[in-house]
């Protein structure tokens, strides 16, 4: 939903005084080397997301999670259902996932790495893959691939707090899940060859459309302003009988989320959700709020265009616009291409990317105050549309050194796989000091777990607890024991009365 056309067109006519690249390349050594290097490079991102799988196994609850697990134990699916619906927050959606992990305890936990960074990679490359299938265009074998697996690992690994972004259940679910979920929603429509996958892309649309805006406001948003500037740019975009498909496509989706978003608007907890932060439409809405919204919008923009990073995205972007091959005639796509003048929708991608990021601060700021700078969790909603364009952004770049001399295209091909490279050690980095602090933090709460689970089976009905936070994560008694949410839930955990602070781990 993020993108229902490619970004760049691979598929076209040379310039006039361009130097003719000469032949494509054949399925000769050339093209052999080029599998070989695309497969090997691969490896890079997919070790890197591989370690950071391994190292969910550190996981253990922490802040909203504490609240949650009681919850799914003691009262079941309905029970959650009812907490995000009549009090939280109205998110139905986002109740079945946190079911889905909540169901198996702290196992669930420490799976939910694995179990959704598969998932989240395997729908990245799914969609790439898609995308140059549609298009007609041919690539080595570990190409799209190669450009899924470095764009999962700088959505999940690029932002200042990788482990509220990623490996924290109840965060993941609702800002990197959800916008990758949207995602996963245009591969029918871009698998579609006949009037029943047409058909079905569109039921998908819409279902997806539903879960969406129940499961992420922040999501929706971006899916929002994403279909509409698609409807809007579909009439210089988009070629043939493909411009009215997406066209219909892009209504049935917004149809969906508008749905979706309109049941978790209206639900009782939702209603609480707003009156609890004084989120009204003429406080969120109002000029002074839009301005503070903006300049805070600003502070993350900031960090985002700073991160050094995201430059593997163009990295790997160039890498695809220089080694995929012409369109193949026959599809119904005339010109082999999924869209016409990629320039102008790229940049228009990125006017998107900007309007729903400062509308996705705007929606958050009543609840997160000012932090939403430092809140880099809530990014994720946004900040996957903007991956994807700087990987369109460098492959259009890898279209026009295609027909530049051989040494040329040969030499960019290396800068660009150096610093797909590069990428992955910069965040590698990083990703092991995170590592210690889990595995300290995981020793730590298994100690604790054993100490209270010990103490409430000899009847105590109150219990010390040691704070054992990482990474900036919600403990009770935080702020040197001032702040005790989520107290209450960690005692209905280990069906305790209460716990008090403590400043020692048994």
């Amino acid at each position: 939903m993020h993108m229902t056309t490619d970004t760049s067109e691979f598929a076209g006519t040379q310039a006039e005084g361009e130097e003719s690249p000469g032949p494509e390349p054949g399925p000769g050594p050339a093209r052999r080397w080029a599998t070989i290097g695309t497969s090997g490079l691969a490896l890079l991102p997919l070790a890197l997301l591989g370690a950071a799988f391994w190292i969910g196994r550190l996981v253990r609850p922490g802040g909203d999670d504490w609240c949650f697990l009681p919850v799914v134990r003691d009262e079941g699916a309905s029970g959650m259902i009812g907490k995000f619906f009549l009090d939280d927050n109205g998110r139905i959606a986002n109740a079945l996932l946190v079911i889905a992990y909540g169901f198996f305890g702290v196992p669930g936990q420490q799976w939910f790495a694995l179990v959704s960074g598969v998932l989240m990679l395997g729908i990245l490359w799914a969609l790439i893959a898609s995308a140059l299938k549609r298009a007609g265009l041919t690539a080595p074998r570990g190409l799209a691939l190669l450009v899924g697996a470095t764009a999962a690992a700088l959505f999940f690994l690029a932002t200042p707090n990788p482990y509220k972004a990623f490996y924290w259940p109840a965060s993941s679910v609702s800002h990197t899940v959800a916008p990758v979920l949207a995602c996963a929603a245009v591969i029918p429509l871009l698998r579609a060859r006949t009037r029943r996958g047409r058909d079905f892309a569109l039921g998908v649309a819409y279902l997806a459309g539903i879960f969406i805006g129940t499961l992420s406001e922040e999501t929706a948003i971006v899916a929002f302003v994403v279909l509409a500037t698609v409807l809007l740019m579909s009439r210089w975009a988009l070629p043939g009988a493909g411009r009215t498909r997406t066209r219909v496509w892009c209504v049935v989706a917004f149809a969906g989320v508008a749905v979706g978003t309109a049941i978790l608007y209206m639900s009782p907890g939702a209603r609480t959700r707003r009156e609890r932060f004084g989120a009204d439409s003429a406080s969120m809405f109002g000029p002074e709020a839009l301005t503070t919204a903006l300049r805070a919008f600003g502070h993350v923009l900031g960090t985002v265009f700073t991160t050094w990073q995201y430059l593997g995205a163009v990295a790997v972007g160039v890498l695809l616009g220089l080694l995929v091959r012409g369109g193949e005639r026959g599809t119904d796509v005339p010109d082999g291409s999924l869209c016409r003048r990629p320039l102008l929708l790229v940049l228009v991608g990125f006017l998107a990317f900007l309007v729903s990021g400062y509308l996705c601060v705007v929606v958050a700021y009543p609840a997160f105050g000012t932090s939403v700078v430092t809140a880099s969790r809530i990014w994720g909603d946004f900040l996957l549309l903007y991956v994807l364009l700087l990987v369109g952004a460098g492959a259009l770049l890898g279209r026009w050194l295609r027909a530049r001399r051989w040494g040329i295209r040969t030499a960019t091909a290396g800068v660009a796989a150096a610093m797909c490279a590069a990428t992955c050690v910069g965040l590698a980095v990083p990703l092991f000091r995170l590592e210690r602090q889990m595995e300290v933090r995981a020793q730590r709460w298994d100690r604790q777990d054993r100490a209270l689970r010990e103490g409430a089976a000899r009847g105590a009905r109150v219990l010390p607890y040691t704070p054992v936070p990482v990474s900036g994560m919600l403990e009770p008694f935080g702020n040197h024991g001032r702040r005790a949410w989520p107290a209450k839930c960690v005692a209905q955990y280990y069906h305790l009365e209460k716990i008090t602070h403590s400043t020692r781990l048994p």
